[in-house]
């Protein structure tokens, strides 16, 4: 683990603040130091410092950093991950919710990726170290089809279709409540929510998004929907779903956590205890570079069942 020290050239500062500031180029966030002094791997002149500890100058500040990881070296995860489709050019496979898409901080060894390494593979160099074939993401929680570059040439044909919006996508998810409409259209722009900048919302001067809806099952207290985005802007079908007043059943990011209002106990449980929001990508359209238009599906999972069939019987 290598060692920094450095000497701080000032004075009456939160030892943290300044930490930040003088290791900026070695990788260390002011949030990374405070974890580091939390685990009393930051030293002032040989004693453990807090982060609220008022700098002296002159003082030696010792910083313990973790070592730096190579973001292309992906470790290999034996994991079952079932093929939908593959040929000469890509892969698609059906990704379980609960399972990050490619290695990031806090989800290192324990990705999609990681799963296709141990499988031997071969994929193309993706969009960026540590991310081989990568085209598209599907947050943690959403299951369904993602698709994989195995060449770089076919990485470039693909990312274009994307960019060009050629690719159809078909989403289902199950949301609270139905919307008064069969057929519904939502039009209107996505931005980063400006009171969460880990969210994302629909506000003037976001970007053009439009998503097609269309409802296939009414339940007790909910409703299972077809969303077709005509966009691809972050998080696009929660938000549009969460703007029209249905989000995502289980998603509380976007207020589809209302288990809470459940007239069932069981119900409420089951809700509660399913780990996931219920949204899947069920099928992708698109043009093999080696096989011309491909349709891959993924079949909604049992939970989907399981929960729909528990709103039928308790709700």
């Amino acid at each position: 683990m290598p060692r920094i020290e450095v000497r701080l050239p000032e004075a009456g500062r939160r030892l943290d603040v300044l930490l930040a500031r003088l290791l900026h180029d070695n990788g260390l966030s002011r949030s990374a130091i405070q974890r580091l002094m939390s685990e009393g791997r930051v030293l002032l002149d040989g004693k453990v410092a807090k982060a609220s500890t008022e700098a002296g100058e002159g003082q030696i500040a010792t910083v313990d950093a973790p070592e730096p990881r190579d973001e292309e070296a992906i470790v290999p995860l034996d994991l079952p991950l079932a093929v939908l489709y593959e040929d000469e050019a890509c892969l698609a496979v059906d990704k379980p919710s609960g399972l990050v898409t490619h290695p990031a901080k806090g989800h290192w060894d324990d990705t999609l990726v990681n799963a296709l390494a141990a499988k031997g593979v071969p994929l193309s160099v993706g969009t960026g170290p540590g991310r081989p074939g990568l085209l598209h993401r599907l947050d943690k929680e959403t299951s369904g089809v993602l698709l994989l570059a195995k060449t770089d040439r076919a990485q470039a044909e693909l990312a274009r279709q994307f960019k060009e919006r050629l690719v159809k996508k078909i989403y289902l998810a199950l949301v609270w409540g139905a919307p008064a409409q069969e057929e519904l259209e939502v039009d209107a722009p996505i931005g980063r929510d400006p009171k969460n900048r880990k969210k994302m919302a629909v506000r003037e001067g976001g970007r053009p998004a439009k998503t097609a809806f269309k409802l296939l099952d009414v339940l007790p207290h909910a409703s299972l929907v077809e969303a077709r985005p005509l966009t691809g802007r972050t998080h696009q079908v929660r938000v549009h779903l969460a703007h029209v007043h249905h989000p995502v059943v289980g998603d509380h990011a976007y207020g589809g956590y209302l288990e809470n209002g459940l007239p069932s106990a069981l119900l409420r449980k089951k809700v509660g205890d399913a780990g996931r929001f219920f949204l899947h990508a069920h099928a992708l359209t698109f043009e093999s570079p080696a096989r011309g238009e491909v349709t891959v599906i993924s079949p909604l999972p049992e939970e989907f069942g399981d929960l729909m069939e528990a709103f039928r019987t308790h709700g």
